[in-house]
């Protein structure tokens, strides 16, 4: 081992043990007390301490609610960076809420109930809404055992602590973006691991809401946005249903609504036009619910160029 390996090997350890260490304090006190504390902290200092981002959240804004005044899109920006501090402290304990349900609802029960038993493949697509990652607990809670797609930590000691906290989330596993490790053998494309993953029956979940460099450009509140076309052409490809799905937050206690609405992907002799119609389908449907609860939605990353 080099200097500079076993160097790097102790900066990672250093940032684990912090982390661990900051984990603990946010564990120690009553979820509320930590939820509430860091959404205060996030609104008032997440703009100062960033303001590249939050400026890009007002830009974002402007481009969606034109009609809206100043004042209403930096008071929109400033309750996304207090749900953006709730999502901190929650994600600090995931494991936690999963093992509390009664704190997450799931609207249309009776809907998802016809399909539990036989799913089939899925692709669950979401956006970053409320705590977005319990936006996949209708399927666990179903015994569906789905997996989902996150960006992996450089730090290994802290990505795999990240995992490790949400198997009961995800007991199918997580695939980091970029290569796979762990559970899923050797490494290899993510995009090519979860198309097999999905082709063999798998259920897997992805938040595609966001910026993507090398997307298909589809209509978001009026003007072009690159989008994943991911979800769509792994259905596409494998005879996947799409259920997508949002996380609303519900006051602020830690409970949340979870809704789900199956998208019906098009199979016709044309399945770039396929793939075209239904990311676009999704995005509408995303900007639907942006529109119902802004102020959950997370403004401050790339959407459009």
């Amino acid at each position: 081992m080099t200097l500079a390996t076993t160097l790097r090997d102790l900066q990672f350890r250093l940032e684990y043990a912090l982390l661990r260490s900051v984990v603990g304090v946010v564990r120690i006190v009553p979820l509320s007390f930590a939820t509430r504390s860091s959404a205060w902290t996030w609104r008032r200092l997440a703009p100062i301490l960033n303001p590249k981002r939050h400026n890009r959240a007002l830009a974002n804004l402007a481009i969606a609610f034109p009609g809206k005044s100043e004042f209403e899109r930096t008071e929109i920006a400033l309750k996304h960076w207090e749900n953006l501090g709730r999502v901190m402290a929650e994600t600090m304990r995931i494991d936690e809420l999963v093992r509390h349900p009664e704190r997450i609802k799931i609207l249309n029960q009776a809907i998802f109930n016809r399909y539990a038993g036989k799913l089939g493949p899925v692709v669950g697509a979401s956006l970053h809404m409320g705590n977005w990652e319990l936006a996949v607990w209708p399927l666990t809670v179903a015994g569906a055992k789905p997996a989902a797609v996150y960006r992996s930590v450089n730090n290994p000691y802290v990505d795999r602590y990240l995992r490790d906290q949400r198997k009961d989330l995800y007991p199918g596993g997580l695939y980091g973006r970029g290569n796979v490790e762990g559970d899923h053998g050797e490494s290899q494309k993510t995009a090519r691991a979860i198309m097999d993953y999905v082709r063999q029956g798998g259920r897997l979940g992805v938040v595609c809401d966001l910026y993507d460099r090398t997307g298909l450009p589809v209509p978001f509140f009026g003007k072009d946005a690159p989008t994943v076309t991911i979800p769509a052409m792994i259905a596409r490809r494998t005879g996947a249903r799409i259920w997508m799905s949002r996380c609303t937050r519900i006051g602020t206690e830690g409970r949340f609504e979870i809704e789900l609405k199956e998208l019906r992907v098009p199979r016709t002799a044309n399945p770039s036009e396929d793939v075209k119609w239904a990311t676009a389908a999704m995005t509408r449907q995303f900007e639907e619910w942006v529109r119902e609860t802004p102020e959950q939605w997370m403004w401050s990353n790339r959407r459009w160029s």
